[in-house]
């Protein structure tokens, strides 16, 4: 008898694996990506807010936007290492307690500098988060679906900002009518409605809430426990996941891999993993230098710029996470049937085109504002179809057992890193240069990613993980393009 339970997303017989169980495993893993869809995109509706509330400069408001992405980089550094010491699961379950310290200490600071320690906490938690929740995916998942589960990962963190967009549309207008309604003075009023910005990161605390809870549910990774000398345990989830006969094949499998060598980090600078590294390096920056997040932290501002007031341009903005949403749904759909390379080198290059004429719609001026959003909506489309589904499904896969989380640290700080350069200086860039120089200059870096992951970046879908390892040694890239 056939059920869901006993079959995977292409109706293929799973060996008696229960395929529910692997289901819920893998989506609660993956609301780590909605609280960091959240914490990315929260911060777009409030910048203008507190920038006047606390009379910033510039620099200043590019400290607030990144700051949060300070704490990123020192939880994607410190992440790898923990969750190769003491598990995934401990890590993940920090990570959301973090989360809920970091709404609430937002949502009540008394002054700038409470406010920026607090974007750092819960920039710790996104940095953690985003190592090992698509580091967990992808150890539990199977090779003929790794893809479409580590996906969601992704699918999760563009629900959490369209989430984000949306509170942040609701709060504002709620904020407007209450104010046209009312003449209160009252603390309500002063905390949730005239500083509306508060009630946006409290909103949070929600989703945070409801992902530690159920964290303690799950399963430590089965790769890590068998790494680690729990051999047996680990065998029992992959049983469960993938049937007997498939689970003691990718038992041996994992045992044979970590007989190789050492977890020392030294190792991925050797001949063949280096490649791999500068790939997960070059996918981490170049994803960044799209300047997705830029849209994302700046997207009210931009579209203010091209004419639009601030409650269009919220509305505006919840229009293009929906535009997210669905490619990105697109592309779970697609990625392990046409691969990762076509949708990265393709939407790639799309990517460089809308980039570029946004640039040239800015350097024209007086362009209609809904023009201005077509082309972002269509940019958002090409980066979520392509780059931003890719990275977290692709990043995991190309690292050995033994050393990935230490090489998804590096990968993913390389990520963090990148994004807070990006977000601190871009308001004085397009200050000082325009706003058509910005989107020219990510248009020119697009153009050489896509050159990078042309040449570099090998197919990984349908095999296993320890498949995947062999890719980087000499006589793995033959035949690879």
């Amino acid at each position: 008898m056939t059920n869901l339970q006993n079959t995977d997303l292409n109706n293929q017989p799973m060996e008696k694996g229960d395929f529910r169980y692997l289901m819920l495993v893998c989506l609660v893993a993956s609301l780590g990506g909605l609280l960091f869809g959240f914490d990315t995109a929260v911060i777009s509706g409030t910048v203008d807010m507190v920038t006047t509330q606390f009379s910033l400069t510039e620099l200043q408001s590019g400290w607030f936007t990144s700051s949060a992405i300070v704490g990123c980089i020192v939880g994607a550094l410190v992440a790898g290492w923990l969750g190769d010491r003491f598990g995934r699961k401990p890590v993940l379950i920090v990570s959301a307690m973090l989360f809920f310290v970091s709404a609430l200490g937002s949502a009540i600071p008394p002054n700038f500098r409470s406010l920026i320690m607090a974007r750092i906490i819960g920039g710790i938690g996104v940095g953690m988060a985003s190592v090992l929740a698509p580091l967990y995916i992808s150890e539990f998942s199977p090779p003929r679906v790794r893809g479409r589960l580590v996906a969601m990962y992704q699918l999760s963190i563009v629900i959490g900002i369209l989430a984000a967009y949306f509170s942040n549309f609701m709060l504002q207008q709620h904020a407007q009518d209450y104010i046209a309604a009312s003449s209160g003075q009252g603390f309500l009023h002063h905390v949730l409605i005239a500083q509306v910005w508060r009630s946006m990161f409290g909103a949070e605390m929600i989703p945070a809430g409801l992902f530690f809870g159920l964290l303690f549910l799950l399963p430590e990774s089965p790769r890590w426990l068998i790494n680690a000398g729990m051999g047996k345990k680990g065998l029992g989830i992959l049983a469960r996941i993938s049937g007997a006969e498939t689970a003691q094949k990718e038992y041996d499998e994992i045992n044979a891999s970590l007989l190789h060598d050492t977890t020392s980090i030294k190792e991925l600078f050797r001949p063949g993993l280096r490649t791999a590294l500068m790939v997960g390096i070059g996918l981490s920056v170049f994803g960044q230098m799209t300047g997705v997040n830029i849209v994302i932290y700046y997207g009210p501002s931009i579209l203010k710029q091209a004419g639009l007031a601030l409650g269009s341009a919220l509305q505006y903005q919840v229009a293009l996470g929906i535009v997210n949403l669905i490619f990105t749904l697109v592309a779970l759909s697609v990625i392990d049937r046409l691969g990762r390379r076509p949708l990265l080198i393709g939407g790639m290059g799309a990517v460089v085109v809308t980039l570029a004429t946004a640039g040239v719609l800015f350097s024209l001026g007086n362009i209609p504002g809904l023009l201005i959003v077509l082309v972002l909506g269509v940019y958002i489309a090409s980066v979520a179809l392509s780059i931003c589904a890719v990275i977290w499904v692709l990043t995991p896969e190309i690292f050995p057992t033994r050393v990935r989380g230490k090489a998804m640290s590096i990968a993913t700080l390389s990520n963090w890193g990148t994004n807070a350069i990006s977000a601190q200086l871009f308001p004085w860039y397009v200050a000082t240069l325009g706003m058509h120089v910005g989107f020219f200059t990510f248009a020119g870096i697009c153009l050489i990613a896509t050159l990078f992951f042309w040449r570099f970046v090998p197919e990984t879908k349908g095999r296993s993980l320890e498949d995947i390892e062999g890719l980087w040694q000499p006589e793995g890239r033959k035949g690879e393009g």
